[in-house]
């Protein structure tokens, strides 16, 4: 198994900015797991993870004029949140009914900032106690370039240990 995952956050900036949603094909996911993630290249990935590994989150813009950035990443306490039952319609914009978590503390760390290439890396380490077979649902929050209106996120994707 491999030590890290490398997970792409491919986002139409402009497209999302102007529809004010990461939806409606803004968003493209896609990992580099082994263990079989499910979803892949949409907003709703479920990564196939186990304990111990790092997972790396890198945004790419797909234009050349409004730059990307991930704002936080934050898992979501309390019971896990199923997938949305139809991916073509999806339920958003709709608040959690859990509250966002950062995933901090002694088994996980974050670059916040650390620079690849121009592009911030987010990183954590997937810890020893999660329950396996259970998607671990975040928010993903992405900064647009600048402005009161910058920063959209989604609770879709998942990490699963397998």
């Amino acid at each position: 198994m491999k030590d890290r995952i490398s997970i792409v956050v491919m986002v139409d900036a402009v497209g999302a900015l102007s529809e004010r949603t990461l939806h409606n094909g803004n968003l493209s996911l896609v990992d580099d797991s082994a263990a079989g993630s499910q979803h892949q290249g949409t907003p709703d990935l479920v990564t196939a993870v186990v304990p111990g590994q790092v997972v790396q989150w890198t945004p790419i813009h797909v234009d050349v004029q409004t730059p990307v950035e991930i704002h936080a990443i934050e898992f979501l306490s309390g019971a896990p949140v199923p997938p949305p039952a139809d991916e073509t319609v999806p339920p958003y914009p709709v608040e959690p009914s859990a509250v966002p978590v950062p995933w901090t503390g002694a088994d996980a760390t974050a670059s916040n900032g650390h620079d690849n290439h121009d592009l911030l890396v987010w990183e954590g380490v997937v810890p020893y106690d999660m329950t396996p077979g259970v998607p671990y649902r975040y928010r993903l929050s992405l900064k647009l370039h600048d402005g009161p209106n910058s920063v959209l996120h989604i609770d879709s994707p998942a990490l699963l240990r397998v």
